[in-house]
């Protein structure tokens, strides 16, 4: 079990380092200028979320394994049905950033800078969360 929880946050801490900073290159997408710029910075955003996208996937596997060791307390914990909320919602968020890479690579995204400096703080407020339903168990 320890392994498990181990491989679990690890990619979980992949996964954010990822989902922290794909938005930050959105930042700086919508408000470049340079084409050449703009171009290097599509690259880095498509070849980010190709990167990010197998530790999603990686941090649900074994976050279920981990839950699948004490199955019937979690179905019972309003607790864990809080955080599996939010992880659907960080989920979401991933694809949403997915679908705003490929915007951008098509030149079709018209969202500001200003929009995703605030976009780029939800991952941060769902991780807030996340930690302390985990930790804490309010209920």
């Amino acid at each position: 079990m320890q392994w498990v929880k181990t491989f679990h946050l690890f990619f979980m801490v992949a996964w954010f380092a990822g989902i922290f900073y794909l938005p930050r290159i959105f930042v700086n997408l919508a408000q470049t200028e340079n084409d050449g710029a703009f171009n290097q910075l599509n690259i880095m955003a498509r070849k980010l979320y190709r990167f990010i996208t197998p530790f999603m996937v990686l941090t649900v596997i074994f976050g279920l394994w981990l839950a699948s060791y004490n199955w019937e307390y979690y179905l019972k914990a309003g607790w864990f049905h809080a955080k599996m909320a939010l992880i659907i919602l960080l989920i979401i968020y991933h694809f949403v950033c997915g679908m705003y890479q490929k915007q951008f690579a098509d030149g079709r995204c018209n969202k500001s800078h200003t929009y995703f400096r605030v976009f780029n703080e939800l991952p941060v407020l769902i991780l807030l969360g996340a930690i302390i339903l985990a930790v804490v168990k309010p209920f």
